[in-house]
């Protein structure tokens, strides 16, 4: 082999190790993009922010947005923290526990409650939490309430021909049924328990808004409200966005210049998640087209909510 051939084949050799090189680099920055596209990339800044966490949709007991709050409330770079509430309320319990976390953390820190188009019954539940509540002027807010729903099957079952027998350890077990007309003894129990819950939410608004019993009761009915009716009726601070979120962690020290970062929850936390066809179209953006794109898509429409709810519905006609 001559000298020129063996020149030929050494600069070939160099030239395959880079594009190997330059094709692993690409690799792995694709993957690490990926990687921040899919689960939001790292939760916290190393540097001084605002934070920022969404509360939407149904609520319920949340674990993972009840640990994201502890880890704010303990972080030393987060010098405040908007609340953005888009929900129409879920459960009671399930409001109560991010109520007391938000508390927990505006114990260290200043706390804005943003509502954007809609927090109703749990959702201004949550709001309420903040150290100042900002609404947009056609917000819809309030529903002050607690409802116990549940379904009655027995004329469908007569229809159908099915029959229902049953031996319980007393009267009360597992009433009201949806399998035959619940006792007024039934009735009487859901409502006590109920009517505790009520009085609870209604003493948790009048502390929070600084009103008395008697005004909060004549507008617990269950009313909803527009931002701007809010505010006449003291249920929310101040009508405005981003502005007046920054004008009033200024009156708290809260330098006007620091980023708001997004703490978003993980989109999943399995490795195998990235195969999966709901996140590759997310990643394509067809996420439009699968109908199980979004993690706890499935089923949300049609999610029963178990135990005492608050939650502004809209009754079908």
């Amino acid at each position: 082999m001559d000298n020129m051939a063996i020149a030929d084949r050494r600069w070939l050799r160099r030239k395959l190790t880079f594009w190997r090189i330059a094709a692993v680099l690409l690799l792995v920055a694709g993957a690490f993009g990926l990687y921040r596209f899919l689960w939001g990339g790292p939760q916290q800044s190393a540097k001084p922010h605002i934070a920022r966490i969404e509360v939407s949709g149904l609520i319920t007991d949340n674990t993972e947005l009840l640990e994201r709050l502890d880890k704010i409330a303990r972080s030393d770079n987060v010098k405040g923290l908007i609340v953005s509430i888009s929900s129409p309320g879920g459960t009671t319990y399930g409001g109560e526990r991010i109520f007391k976390a938000i508390r927990g953390v505006a114990e260290k820190k200043p706390v804005v409650s943003d509502v954007r188009t809609l927090a109703a019954s749990a959702g201004y539940m949550i709001a309420s939490a903040g150290d100042v509540i900002v609404a947009g002027e056609t917000s819809i807010t309030g529903s002050i309430g607690v409802i116990f729903q549940y379904p009655q099957l027995g004329q469908l079952m007569e229809k159908l021909g099915v029959s229902l027998q049953e031996i319980k350890s007393s009267p009360m077990k597992a009433e009201p049924s949806p399998f035959h007309e619940a006792p007024e003894e039934a009735k009487s129990m859901i409502r006590a328990m109920v009517m505790d819950s009520y009085g609870w939410f209604v003493d948790l608004v009048a502390d929070r808004r600084k009103l008395s019993r008697e005004d909060v009761l004549k507008l617990a009915d269950g009313s909803i409200f527009t931002g701007r009716q809010a505010l006449a009726n003291r249920l929310v601070d101040t009508l405005g966005g981003e502005k007046e979120i920054r004008s009033y962690f200024e009156t708290r020290g809260v330098a006007k210049d620091l980023p708001i970062v997004e703490w978003r929850a993980p989109s999943s936390r399995s490795p195998f998640a990235v195969f999966s066809v709901a996140q590759i179209a997310k990643f394509l953006g067809y996420d439009d087209l699968i109908p199980f794109a979004g993690p706890g898509q499935l089923g949300a429409d049609k999610l029963f909510l178990d135990g005492l709810v608050s939650v502004w519905q809209v009754e079908p006609r």
